[in-house]
């Protein structure tokens, strides 16, 4: 079974409230996991995304070993595939170490954000929906 991970992370502020959004695409399906937090950045909902996705496969799909994994985040994508240092979100990395030790093969691909890419783009308007939800519930108990 072929499945790929479509991810996307968004604050508004950076820092502020965020969302994040993974595709899991699998057998010509697509599920949606989605959150966020109150006060987070960009990177940390970009981490997030990418976390939620390979958990969500690990618990739901257990007979997936292999996983496409494409983000508009370069720190991301260039951290894990040329071993750039982990200067911040120590606690991501740790999380993000251990769902990517679950699987025996992982590729990892940078899509330009906001070119076009559909799935990005659902991504993108998933994690801002996510993001505006927070900043809404924030704004409600001001």
């Amino acid at each position: 079974m072929k499945v790929a991970i479509y991810t996307d992370g968004s604050s508004l502020g950076n820092p502020g409230p965020g969302g994040f959004c993974a595709l899991v695409t699998f057998d010509g399906k697509t599920k949606t996991v989605k959150g966020g937090a109150a006060d987070t950045t960009n990177n940390r909902m970009e981490m997030s995304a990418i976390i939620a996705g390979l958990a969500w496969i690990s618990t739901n799909l257990p007979e997936v070993r292999e996983c496409a994994i494409y983000s508009d985040s370069n720190l991301i994508i260039q951290t894990i595939k040329q071993g750039w240092k982990r200067k911040k979100n120590t606690d991501l990395w740790a999380k993000m170490d251990h769902v990517i030790d679950l699987f025996d093969r992982l590729s990892w691909n940078w899509v330009k954000g906001h070119a076009g890419h559909p799935q990005n783009t659902e991504a993108d308007r998933v994690a801002v929906s996510e993001a505006k939800k927070r900043q809404r519930a924030l704004n409600a108990s001001a």
